[in-house]
C-alpha cells in the first residue's frame, strides 16, 4: 500500500471523518518533513490523552506493520562492535522514527510540579527537549487543556511546528496550532474513539514513507 492508501483505507471505514481529510493529509505532512529533516516527534496529553500520546511513540519508534530492519551498513557495524552480540542486535533491532511522550518522566515531572507549577510540566519538557525543525503533537478532546497550551506556546516561540489532535469546536489548540485534526464529535469519549485511527493511520503512512 502507498501513504494514500492508507488514508482513503481510513475515510472508508470511518466516513465521519471525511470533512477533516485534508486536515490529516496535512498533518501528516507536516510531520514527514519534520523526519526527513532529522526532527523529533513530542507528543503530549492527558488522561486518554496521555495513553494516546504513548500509544503513538509506541507505533513510531518500532515496527508497526512493518519489520524496519537495519541496514547492512549498521549491520556490520554493530558486528564490528560486539562480535558477540552484535549479529543477534542486527536480527531484532528495528529501525524507529524519533518520537518523545511528555507525559512519562516522572521523577522530572512531580520535581517541576513540586518546585515551580504543575500546569507547565509539559511547556517545560519542551523547552528542554524540542529544536527548531521538531513538531509537537497536542491531544485534548475539548482543544482547552492548559498544560498543552502552554506547551504550544513554548514550541512557537521556538520556531517548533505545531499539530492539534482535538474534537468538538477545536478550542483554543484548534485556533492556535499550525494543523488541526478536529473530529466531528462532541462527547469526549466519542472524540477519543475517533483520534486513534487517526494517529493510526498517521503512524502508518509515514511507515510506509520511510520504510519501503
Amino acid at each position: 500500500m502507498s501513504e494514500m492508501d492508507y488514508l482513503e483505507l481510513l475515510i472508508k471505514r470511518y466516513p465521519a471523518l471525511s470533512p477533516v481529510r485534508d486536515s490529516i493529509l496535512a498533518a501528516y505532512e507536516t510531520m514527514k518533513e519534520c523526519y526527513e529533516n532529522g526532527g523529533t516527534l513530542l507528543v503530549a496529553g492527558n488522561g486518554g490523552s496521555c495513553a494516546d500520546s504513548e500509544h503513538i511513540v509506541g507505533e513510531l519508534m518500532k515496527g508497526f506493520v512493518k519489520p524496519r530492519r537495519v541496514s547492512e551498513e549498521f549491520a556490520r557495524a554493530l558486528a564490528k562492535a560486539d562480535p558477540e552480540r552484535g549479529p543477534e542486535l542486527a536480527a531484532k533491532l528495528q529501525g524507529g522514527l524519533p518520537a518523545i511522550a511528555l507525559t512519562g518522566h516522572n521523577g522530572l515531572t512531580t520535581a517541576f510540579a513540586n518546585d515551580v507549577d504543575s500546569s507547565m510540566a509539559f511547556a517545560q519538557q519542551l523547552n528542554g527537549y524540542g529544536r527548531k525543525g521538531d513538531v509537537f503533537l497536542g491531544i485534548s478532546t475539548s482543544g482547552n487543556s492548559a498544560n498543552v497550551m502552554y506547551a504550544m506556546a513554548v514550541a512557537k516561540a521556538k520556531g517548533i511546528r505545531t499539530i492539534a489532535l482535538t474534537g468538538r469546536d477545536g478550542g483554543a489548540m484548534g485556533r492556535s496550532a499550525d494543523v488541526a485534526v478536529i473530529v466531528p464529535e462532541t462527547e469526549t469519549y466519542m472524540i477519543q474513539e475517533l483520534h486513534l485511527p487517526v494517529y493510526h493511520a498517521l503512524c502508518l503512512m509515514l511507515e510506509e514513507h520511510f520504510f519501503k
